[in-house]
């Protein structure tokens, strides 16, 4: 494995001197304003067309100390992310937060992930603190976590929600909490379970330093115990971007009210953690009752066929929708009756009866190149109602 060294200012041994200069052959540098564009980012895409989304040299720089603080980096320490360049994440937790904490930053270049190989890294590196998306830990666990590298003393996890099981799979081998937090790329981090507080399992945490922000009933636009998660325009967050580029009619949608509307529900308890319900656009209704798909798939991940999954309404003459599940399997587990009826079994014994999941599909899950599952699309493919595409469902009781 080649490793390079690279440090700003005077290197130590065995380090190379990164140079910074005013004047280059061809390039002069210019003073900027606190409010012009700095970094063009587009969403990752998720639940509808990637939006492009403009940060200043305010919003990034500086909102980035919600950032920091969250992982808890400070200086001395050793912090590698996992997120490709190109979005937002990956200015987060691989550029901005870690330089802010004086920390030192690894780079782990790889064509195709590799657990394995990625625990090296972690060891011969020794990391301190870890950034990873659900994905990236779904696919630990699936290896041979081993021993807890020597160094490692953070870890956190970003992008999407981290489910339960993940977490205690990580705890029971580790002895390392994962903590779990929230953000999106319109933002910085928002919300977070912190160094040395208190985690509770299916929680984000709490609102970070700095920000303001209010669970709001979707309809009524009063405070609520669950319900959308906004920010007060006034003031504006110092942490939000400036809006979608080219796009006013979208950025006045998302800022309508005195609110900035992530589009994300949630739920929040009389301490003031936060818990994930879903996206505006993927909760939904079976039989009248309101489904958090998070919420089942966080049950259908304790078993052990599962290795990632994906809920979706799939359309049903009796009750308007039924909760579908699309299966990632694990390694070793076929794709046939056997497998459906065991994760049927396991949601029958797990989630109340109007939760239950009422078909199986197995499938590799479609996503983004953020890593993260395009729930938009599956909800697509059951809009389609394609016979191709439901040859080899499974359904409760067939």
């Amino acid at each position: 494995m080649h490793v390079g060294r690279f440090a700003v200012g005077e290197a130590p041994q065995g380090w190379q001197q990164y140079a910074l200069a005013e004047r280059m052959d061809g390039f002069t540098a210019v003073h900027t304003r606190a409010e012009d564009l700095l970094l063009l980012y587009f969403t990752s895409g998720t639940t509808s067309r990637p939006k492009l989304v403009g940060h200043t040299h305010v919003s990034y720089p500086m909102g980035h100390l919600s950032t920091m603080y969250f992982p808890g980096l400070q200086p001395g320490d050793v912090h590698l992310n996992v997120s490709s360049p190109g979005w937002a994440k990956h200015a987060w937790s691989s550029f901005f937060a870690p330089w802010i904490a004086e920390s030192t930053i690894v780079v782990y270049n790889y064509t195709r992930f590799d657990a394995q190989s990625f625990l090296t890294v972690l060891r011969e590196s020794d990391v301190t603190s870890l950034c990873a998306p659900p994905t990236v830990w779904r696919m630990i666990i699936q290896a041979d976590l081993g021993e807890r590298p020597a160094a490692l003393a953070e870890a956190v996890g970003a992008g999407e929600p981290l489910n339960p099981e993940v977490i205690a799979q990580v705890r029971d081998c580790w002895g390392l909490t994962i903590r779990d937090g929230f953000g999106q790329t319109e933002t910085t981090a928002l919300i977070g379970n912190t160094p040395g507080a208190p985690v509770k399992p299916g929680s984000m945490g709490r609102p970070l330093p700095g920000v303001v922000m209010h669970i709001v009933d979707p309809v009524t636009a009063a405070p609520a115990a669950e319900g959308e998660i906004c920010l007060p325009m006034d003031p504006r967050p110092v942490n939000l971007m400036t809006g979608y580029v080219d796009d006013g009619e979208r950025t006045d949608t998302i800022t309508a009210g005195g609110f900035f509307h992530t589009g994300d529900v949630a739920s929040v308890d009389d301490e003031g953690y936060v818990s994930f319900v879903g996206r505006t656009d993927d909760v939904f209704k079976a039989s009248d009752y309101k489904i958090s798909p998070f919420e089942l798939e966080s049950v259908l991940l304790e078993h052990a066929a599962v290795a990632e999954a994906a809920v979706v309404p799939a359309p049903d003459a009796t009750r308007l929708a039924v909760p579908k599940a699309y299966v990632g399997l694990a390694a070793g587990w076929p794709s046939n009756a056997e497998t459906a009826a065991a994760i049927f079994a396991h949601s029958h014994g797990n989630l109340a009866p109007y939760q239950r999941i009422r078909r199986i599909q197995f499938l590799d899950l479609p996503k983004t190149i953020s890593g993260k599952i395009r729930r938009a699309a599956l909800r697509e493919r059951e809009n389609a109602a394609d016979p191709a595409d439901i040859a080899d469902e499974y359904r409760l009781g067939d």
